[in-house]
């Protein structure tokens, strides 16, 4: 019943698909012309009564309404709502077509992993296809109105051969309430063991593959089971029908020609049959139609699928190929290119053009590429190539600059670390008066990286950072002070720790008060910059230092660090470790009267479970007892 054109268009020419509009075979045409010339008609009664049969008054009454009719038509999404409707019913039809059954994987394995020519085995083999091919009849006798025409009872079904009578009593036997087309199924698989028990299969990798094969036929057989009970909700079949109708019934009216002696707007010129108004109907109605009829494609209309064919071509080549060609092998002789490497096979005068063609080698093969960039250069030369790159564009320098020092996701910027990165230079460039520092340990702690990072300990990880600052001077502002503060791990802090302060302090008493009065006048005069300083070496630590009761300390701020910052300088703060009171006391270490030349001697308290920070500049982690100078 399906109606097939593929050889009429194999070919693209000029007018290719207008032969087939002469087709009156599953046409639109014999699909649509009861609708046409319905629409047609109730137009044509509609335009006589309004022509002849009204009066001026009632006219009048039509035309308004016609106008009406005519300006709100287009409210109703028919293009949209129909559009997504048939597109599913064909997606849907050609899914049902796809889960057909069709024997022929099942028959190749049946044949090949059956062993047994003697009667015997020839049973096995032929009683094990014609179930599959039951289970089939059984389910296309379910969804398909014309196989269920062909095969109205289970005598018929016998009577075609498809079942015996005895198999028809086990099958009537058992008593289910659901379709039973799945029982020739078990029937095979039942067959499928004694077969395996027998040797005629002769391992379990064939037998696995056999059921597998049976399960998938049945798979299909269950789909195409649940498509038949599973339609389209009827809710969308509804709107799509309703829309379409209503809609040409409002055209009924509104589509009308009106008097143009009334002056109506676009009722200019009086028609008497609507041309672009059947060529919409035609169009839309058509479109429906194709959607009523992919619907079910197991009935009986032109487009349907063949079932029946189905059934006895499926019946008839099953059986001939577990049956009349199992063992049946051509001798086996060389062929005509026996000899040949590059076997060619003959052309016929219609296909000659094809030799003029030449191989296909890919896209690229015709690619051309200039001879002095085919040289493989060395890798050296390349990674100079690299280097001189960055170094010329200041746009790759500063990319490369951004992934040496990289800021970390928590949000502060990376111009925070460059002021810090040039005043940690600046303090590496000033000269230790201290004579226990060496100048390899200060250039040690205050070596600085490249690109403004620091190295080692301060420019290896990306992780997050400690500190960021907003300077609204110069960087070339001059470093006055840094002073640190002591973070407690209680309330009463380290015991050590805190005798030390008092010691300091006790000695100390008279000359903090002078100290703090001198920072603060200094202060008032001269801008402080922000610095924050790596620690020293470990080598550092170890050597002598001054005693710690010669500096006097005061108690200020709680901050880990704590800065001077100058009027229109402001420092923030931030670390990952847990905030520290503001109410504990902090040592702060003025600078000594040393007349011309400022000693301020940076220590940070050493705790019995070193409180760690994250560096400035790229996240390393630094222990927080370490002591640095400055000039």
């Amino acid at each position: 019943m399906t109606v097939t054109y593929t050889a009429r268009v194999a070919n693209a020419r000029f007018c290719g698909f207008s032969k087939l509009l002469w087709t009156w075979k599953g046409s639109i045409y014999k699909v649509l012309y009861k609708e046409f010339l319905a629409f047609f008609a109730m137009y044509s009664a509609i335009s006589i009564t309004y022509r002849f049969l009204l009066y001026d008054d009632q006219k009048r009454y039509f035309e308004k309404l016609a106008i009406y009719c005519n300006h709100y038509a287009s409210l109703i999404p028919m293009s949209f709502v129909l559009g997504f409707y048939v597109t599913l019913v064909v997606n849907r039809w050609w899914n049902q077509y796809t889960s057909i059954p069709l024997p022929d994987r099942l028959m190749c394995i049946l044949s090949g992993g059956l062993q047994g020519t003697d009667e015997r085995g020839r049973l096995l083999r032929r009683t094990m296809m014609r179930y599959a091919s039951l289970s089939a009849l059984l389910i296309l006798r379910s969804v398909s109105t014309a196989v269920f025409k062909r095969f109205p009872t289970v005598d018929h079904v016998v009577e075609a051969g498809f079942m015996t009578r005895e198999e028809r009593k086990k099958f009537e036997g058992l008593h289910s309430p659901y379709n039973k087309y799945w029982i020739p199924c078990v029937w095979f698989t039942n067959l499928a063991a004694v077969a395996r028990c027998e040797g005629r299969i002769k391992d379990d990798h064939t037998l696995k593959l056999l059921l597998e094969e049976l399960n998938a036929f049945r798979g299909k057989c269950s789909m195409l089971f649940h498509y038949d009970m599973i339609s389209v909700p009827l809710v969308y079949t509804q709107v799509v029908t309703l829309a379409v109708y209503s809609f040409f019934l409002v055209c009924l009216i509104g589509r009308q020609f009106l008097d143009p002696g009334q002056g109506y707007p676009g009722h200019d010129l009086d028609l008497y049959v609507p041309i672009f108004t059947l060529l919409q109907f035609f169009f839309y109605a058509g479109w429906l139609k194709v959607a009523e009829q992919l619907i079910n494609p197991f009935g009986e209309d032109d487009d349907d699928f063949e079932t029946n064919w189905l059934i006895d071509r499926n019946f008839q080549v099953s059986m001939m190929a577990v049956d009349e060609m199992y063992g049946d092998l051509p001798m086996m002789e060389r062929d005509r290119y026996w000899n040949d490497s590059n076997p060619r096979p003959p052309y016929t005068a219609a296909t000659l053009f094809v030799l003029r063609k030449p191989s296909f080698q890919g896209s690229t093969f015709d690619m051309a590429i200039p001879k002095e960039e085919m040289h493989f250069q060395p890798l050296e030369n390349i990674a100079e190539n690299m280097e001189e790159s960055g170094t010329r564009h200041p746009n790759m320098a500063l990319f490369n600059r951004l992934l040496n020092v990289a800021p970390s996701p928590t949000g502060f910027m990376g111009g925070a670390f460059r002021r810090t990165s040039a005043q940690l230079q600046r303090l590496r460039r000033s000269p230790s008066i201290d004579p226990y520092n060496s100048d390899e340990d200060e250039e040690d702690s205050c070596k600085i990286g490249k690109g403004g990072s620091l190295p080692s300990g301060l420019g290896q990880d990306t992780q997050s950072t400690v500190c960021s600052f907003r300077d609204e001077k110069s960087v070339k502002t001059p470093l006055l002070e840094v002073q640190f503060g002591m973070e407690q791990e209680s309330r009463g802090g380290d015991s050590a720790v805190s005798e030390e302060v008092k010691e300091m302090s006790g000695e100390e008493g008279v000359g903090v008060e002078e100290q703090r009065a001198k920072e603060e006048g200094e202060e008032s005069e001269t801008s402080a910059s922000v610095a924050v300083l790596p620690p020293p070496p470990q080598s550092f630590r170890e050597r002598p230092t001054r005693p710690t009761s010669a500096i006097p300390v005061t108690f200020r701020h709680s901050s880990a660090f704590l800065f001077q910052p100058a009027a229109h300088s402001s420092l923030e703060l931030c670390s990952s470790q847990p905030a520290i009171s503001h109410n504990r006391p902090v040592p702060t270490i003025p600078k000594p009267p040393c007349g011309a030349n400022k000693i301020s001697f940076l220590k940070v308290p050493s705790f019995n479970d070193p409180q760690r920070f994250r560096s400035v500049s790229m996240g390393s982690e630094l222990t927080s007892s370490s002591v640095s100078y400055e000039q």
